[in-house]
């Protein structure tokens, strides 16, 4: 209550103060009758006994009429409530605030929707009238605890750790590969500035520059479509030190999670387990694992080698060929043939991949289609190899491992979810389980051209130490020194060791085009110490924290799922004159092109 005007907050008052007087401002959250109304701001609600008497009947009239969510101030005296009309669900629910003298400091006019957390309300309205939005108790709380968890973190880096918050430039040159990047005109013809998709040449840069330890409460930008967890603009808490290795690394980020952890969450136990990549995709299909649950990926090939079934023997004549499955549990119970049917049809469309289910009767025997090809001894190791009760499914795949794994992994989620929604209790929502996900490739073939080679991350990226003479000999089997922090299956966080040699900079950027990059060769020519460093969203991880559906609920103002400002309508037109010194001419008719559209 300090520098304001109030004596107290609407969430504040308790049955010790009982016999003050106080004046409190708020929205008026709902009136009952013409007795009473409830009074609402950042930090919770109080009743309001609105006067019956004579003397403040224009207290009366002005509070009684009062429409829903106009500001107000109330000055009146803290009394308990009636015996019996305590509110256990309210912290101030044990009193009471007479009103004395009131003031509508401003009315509201009708609402587009109700300021209540059960109203369900079309995003695309929540997104127009945000700041209505934000009077809501969720956004309310997902915000501020955002902004205590980033004071945290400074206090971490900058105070115990001598890390040195740095503000790098926003307009920038265009950087190779990677996400898409917004461009801005400049005022020289033809020339345009990059807005950053974070700041990693700079923080390296920074290095050079002998900063040693730098951090940074990053804007980032992506010219991508939205998705739930994805914003056109984003905040990352970034990260870069000098002479520190992957282990270090690690270390500083779990220090720097449990320090500024919420309080009210579960606690997060250090350190954090890690697996490879390998493994991961070996496991759990994917490089971001759902650790908090089972059902992993099991390699079943061994199994079946001596069977007859055509299907089978066909993927393991392949180099890369593998058999695996996963057991669902209690599918039988849980999931409906529809539901089967589904997760087949997934894998089908998105990986071209087919699905054989195999059930385990409650009579210990096997259904399926493979069993007349498996003698007891097969069905036997099978049951044993998959640890298959009774009512269990096993979904078996059969092909190219990677495919085969992405496959299963895909269908590992959709179960979980179907499973869930089915009544079974498999994740818990109040759990935190994070992982480092560690030794990925360096390089991966391009999409377009699989012959030719990118850089799996980006092109900063060192190789592994132990496979640093592959480099230049045989790439394809290099591991990189990059890190990959998931939570939940989501990944929120990813750095590296990077390159601190210009020789081996000036290699890795063959493939690209490095004389975007000349500046930073360049700079690894004079001196550049070995640096390291990582990036963490904290957007998503702080979506994950209060369990949000999308990290648009964790940030004040989002742009909506097509990267739109539905509240500002943003971006808008401007005029031919405003292009003008920019050089900029648009190539249609404005009107014809929205005419077409509409």
């Amino acid at each position: 209550n300090s520098f304001v005007t109030r004596t107290n907050t609407c969430g504040e008052l308790r049955s010790a103060h009982v016999g003050q007087k106080v004046t409190l401002y708020g929205w008026v959250q709902y009136q009952r009758q013409g007795l009473f109304l409830v009074l609402r701001d950042f930090q919770g609600l109080t009743q309001i006994v609105i006067p019956q008497d004579e003397a403040h009947s224009h207290v009366k009239e002005l509070l009684s009429n009062a429409p829903v969510e106009s500001v107000v101030r109330v000055t009146g005296i803290v009394s308990p409530r009636p015996l019996g009309q305590e509110n256990p669900k309210m912290p101030t629910g044990d009193i009471e605030v007479k009103a004395e003298t009131a003031e509508i400091l401003n009315s509201c006019k009708k609402l587009p929707f109700e300021i209540k957390d059960f109203i369900k309300k079309s995003e695309a309205l929540r997104m127009q009238y945000r700041y209505l939005d934000l009077r809501s108790f969720h956004l309310q709380s997902n915000l501020r605890l955002r902004s205590r968890m980033v004071m945290r973190m400074r206090e971490y880096l900058c105070n115990l750790h001598g890390f040195v918050d740095v503000e790098t430039p926003t307009l920038f040159k265009r950087t190779p590969g990677g996400a898409k990047e917004f461009l801005v005109p400049s005022r020289e013809a033809g020339k345009f500035y990059s807005l950053p998709q974070s700041p990693q040449q700079f923080k390296q840069l920074l290095m050079v520059g002998g900063l040693d330890r730098y951090f940074q409460v990053a804007r980032c930008y992506r010219d991508e479509g939205s998705r739930p967890d994805r914003q056109p603009e984003f905040t990352q808490i970034d990260i870069e030190m000098s002479f520190v290795d992957q282990a270090g690394i690690q270390r500083l980020i779990e220090g720097l999670l449990q320090h500024s952890w919420p309080e009210e969450r579960a606690l997060i136990m250090t350190p954090f387990p890690s697996m490879t990549y390998e493994e991961a995709l070996a496991e759990y299909g994917t490089d971001k694992p759902d650790t908090r649950f089972g059902m992993k990926i099991v390699d079943i090939s061994d199994v079946l080698r001596g069977s007859d079934i055509h299907f089978v023997q066909n993927a393991l004549s392949y180099a890369h060929g593998s058999i695996r499955a996963i057991c669902i549990p209690q599918g039988v119970r849980y999931l409906t043939n529809k539901d089967l049917e589904s997760l087949k049809e997934s894998a089908k469309s998105q990986f071209n991949q087919k699905i054989m289910e195999i059930i385990r009767r409650r009579d210990g025997s096997l259904k399926s289609l493979l069993t007349k090809f498996l003698g007891e001894k097969e069905q036997s190791e099978l049951i044993q190899a998959l640890k298959m009760q009774e009512d269990d499914v096993v979904l078996l795949a059969a092909g190219e491992h990677k495919q085969v794994c992405s496959a299963l992994g895909t269908l590992r989620l959709l179960s979980a979810n179907l499973l869930e929604a089915a009544g079974m209790a498999l994740r818990d929502p109040t759990a935190f389980h994070f992982l480092w996900v560690v030794d990925f490739p360096l390089f991966l073939p391009k999409a377009k051209n699989p012959t030719e080679l990118e850089s799996a991350h980006h092109p900063f990226t060192a190789p592994h130490p132990s496979d640093a003479s592959l480099l230049y000999s045989d790439p394809t089997k290099v591991r990189s020194q990059h890190y990959d922090l998931v939570l939940n299956g989501s990944e929120v966080g990813g750095g590296s060791i990077r390159i601190h040699s210009a020789e081996q900079q000036r290699f890795v950027l063959e493939e690209e085009d490095s004389e975007v990059l000349s500046h930073l060769i360049e700079a690894l020519e004079f001196g550049a110490p070995p640096h390291g460093g990582i990036a963490l969203g904290l957007d998503r991880l702080i979506s994950l924290i209060v369990d949000a559906p999308s990290i648009r609920d964790v940030i004040a103002f989002p742009k909506s799922f097509r990267g739109r400002d539905l509240m500002g309508n943003a971006p808008d037109y401007v005029t031919p004159e405003e292009l003008e010194p920019y050089h900029i001419q648009v190539s249609w008719p404005l009107k014809e092109k929205e005419a077409k559209k509409n």
